[in-house]
């Protein structure tokens, strides 16, 4: 089985070289590192291309946002499962993928994902992001895999489509709702933080996300035909927060 990693980066100099080396560190051998680049101004190439790697290909251009950007790389991969890894995160352990792929031989899934932790520039740990098993009904209650430990059968995105790139942060939730609630693939949950994401992206920038991710989780409940109870979600959103707290 052969598993295509897709790393998104714009002026990523100062995170990109921790994610390239938990990439290369992995165990698993067969696997794919495709970099989309959104035409850099820093010198993010310059550093990819002097590390010890595992890319197979590099796209520099102008895109249309960060969706666009994974859209084009699912486009270019050639491996059996693709899963995202953000340019300032990097894999929790050089086995990392190597469990993925355990599960997908294990079981007859279609996607499988994890939990993951959050740190900041030290490396001190934040939070932690623990999931559970898919049942339906959870997105109403705020509840979504970790996207970067989400991974997928290649041929689903031919299939059920790419991420919409006209959502600002919350196309990543939009698609798990139409793979997972909607079209019912199977799945399959590790119990185990697969990734460590740094805090301060797009989507934990505060009371500003929240308002966004809200708008935009309504509009993917409606996009998809599902009702939206905007007190429920709120609710359930509420006590994700005080947990984290």
């Amino acid at each position: 089985m052969k598993i295509s990693i897709i790393t998104v980066t714009y002026n990523s100099a100062k995170t990109i070289a921790d994610c390239i080396a938990s990439v290369n560190s992995q165990s698993y051998p067969f696997v794919e590192h495709i970099i989309v680049d959104g035409a850099s101004t820093d010198n993010t190439i310059e550093i990819i291309k002097t590390l010890p790697n595992r890319i197979s290909k590099i796209i520099s251009e102008p895109d249309k946002g960060i969706y666009d950007a994974m859209n084009k790389g699912i486009s270019f991969a050639t491996g059996d499962v693709v899963g995202i890894l953000n340019s300032d995160d990097k894999f929790f352990s050089p086995q990392s993928i190597e469990k993925i792929v355990r599960c997908f031989e294990n079981e007859k899934v279609d996607a499988v994902y994890g939990n993951l932790i959050f740190t900041d520039e030290t490396n001190k740990i934040i939070r932690t992001w623990n999931s559970n098993p898919f049942e339906s009904g959870l997105f109403a209650k705020s509840w979504c895999p970790a996207h970067p430990t989400f991974y997928c059968k290649r041929v689903l995105y031919e299939k059920l489509g790419m991420y919409k790139t006209d959502y600002q942060i919350a196309a990543d939730v939009e698609l798990m709702i139409r793979f997972l609630e909607i079209n019912k693939i199977n799945s399959c949950f590790i119990n185990e933080v697969l990734v460590n994401m740094r805090v301060g992206g797009v989507s934990n920038q505060g009371i500003k996300s929240i308002i966004t991710i809200t708008r935009e989780m309504k509009r993917a409940f409606n996009e998809n035909g599902l009702p939206f109870n905007l007190s429920k979600y709120l609710f359930h959103k509420g006590l994700k927060i005080r947990e984290l707290l």
